[in-house]
């Protein structure tokens, strides 16, 4: 069910995001972006990061990918995850599957925490969170402004379970994918989901 996006998946995937844009405060963009729009967005972020989706009966019913949260190469070693569903896929696990999925992954590549930034009137997603064990460490009150109003922003974490100290920075998505062992390792992971 769950397996890597390619840029085929991409008319579907922005068909899920696109309501989240044009009626809620999960995400802070204003506009809806267009197909090159994200398909561009989606070939610069799996340049590093890992995007999977979950497929059923050939529908996919929502993705999840990594992105970073900061620029700076001291920062390198920290991702932020982004899950979006379909309406009729939430409340059924899947969320929590690709979120964990993703997680491995990330951890896999060698990133030793994950953040979570939420729209801090976005109790699902902070429940959610909290369920896969992530800490709150802060909130940024009124840090958007959308549909005429501030809005918070929280700060969520996870961090990997190693504690060692890293010697080179975390390995790019395309590497994984062709590395025979890596991507054979990666399929493992997804499997188990």
């Amino acid at each position: 069910m769950i397996r890597i996006a390619t840029e085929a998946d991409v008319p579907e995937m922005l068909a899920i995001y696109a309501p989240y844009i044009e009626n809620t405060t999960i995400t802070f963009e204003y506009t809806v972006p267009t197909e090159a729009e994200f398909l561009a967005r989606f070939r610069g972020l799996t340049e590093q990061f890992p995007w999977l989706v979950w497929e059923q009966k050939g529908k996919i019913l929502g993705y999840a990918y990594g992105s970073a949260p900061f620029q700076r190469d001291a920062y390198r070693w920290c991702a932020e995850d982004s899950v979006y569903l379909l309406p009729e896929a939430q409340g059924r696990g899947i969320g929590t599957r690709l979120c964990l999925a993703l997680e491995k992954v990330l951890f896999y590549q060698g990133y030793r925490r994950i953040y979570a930034l939420i729209t801090a009137e976005n109790d699902k997603s902070i429940a959610f969170h909290k369920k896969l064990g992530y800490t709150l460490r802060g909130e940024l009150p009124g840090a958007g402004y959308k549909f005429g109003r501030n809005i918070g922003v929280v700060w969520m974490d996870k961090c990997a379970s190693f504690v060692d100290y890293p010697s080179n920075f975390p390995t790019p998505w395309p590497a994984i994918m062709h590395c025979k062992q890596s991507f054979s390792d990666i399929l493992d992971i997804l499997s188990l989901f």
